[in-house]
């Protein structure tokens, strides 16, 4: 039988979560299994398995988040706004709010420590980018105003996207001051969409 109130939904999710991040940050990823969660959170297995497909989205839970950011950026543009300029808001938007997927997150740090000590975590955050370029191509040819390579565009922008990331990621894990990185990470961004408008023709 379920524990009491086990089946609830963002509620239970977020719990899980919470519990979760705690342990794998206290721990390892490696060191914590997902029935360790679910018994901290007060669930069964089942349930912790019923809000994320894998052990490995208990921490890189914003995938979803990001599918959507993307499928935003691309379907509910301005008529006068091209891909490119839509992605780039998008992209410097969340540097100014240090969002969690800009790795300027306050809290980044112990995150991608964590990341970087798993071999599971490391290959799903490959997978992950994978997943969110096919969204992105996806939105793209679904877009009849667009007239440039989706394939290429997405893949491009995923790369140069995910690369500005890693980098970011190391420095924020050496310690680098907070403006000091959220000013490089600004430049490397500009620098990335200025390299991807000059190889396409986006509209």
């Amino acid at each position: 039988m379920p524990r009491t109130g086990e089946r609830g939904g963002p509620q239970t999710r977020a719990r899980i979560l919470e519990v979760a991040n705690r342990l794998f940050l206290e721990r390892g990823y490696e060191a914590v299994t997902v029935a360790e969660v679910a018994r901290e959170a007060g669930v069964s297995s089942v349930t912790v398995f019923n809000h994320f497909a894998r052990k490995e989205d208990l921490f890189l839970d914003r995938a979803t988040d990001a599918a959507d950011l993307l499928r935003v950026a691309v379907r509910d543009r301005a008529p006068d706004v091209d891909v490119l300029t839509s992605l780039q808001d998008l992209a410097f938007r969340l540097c100014d709010e240090r969002a969690p997927l800009s790795g300027l997150s306050a809290r980044a740090a112990p995150f991608f420590r964590t990341v970087a000590g798993s071999p599971a975590l490391i290959a799903r955050a490959r997978a992950i980018g994978a997943e969110l370029q096919t969204t992105l191509a996806d939105e793209l040819f679904q877009d009849p105003n667009f007239e440039g390579d989706r394939v290429l565009l997405a893949a491009f922008f995923m790369a140069g996207y995910s690369a500005v990331l890693v980098e970011t990621a190391r420095r924020r894990v050496e310690g680098e001051p907070d403006k000091a990185l959220a000013k490089d990470h600004r430049r490397r961004l500009e620098r990335l969409f200025t390299a991807l408008r000059e190889g396409f023709a986006a509209h």
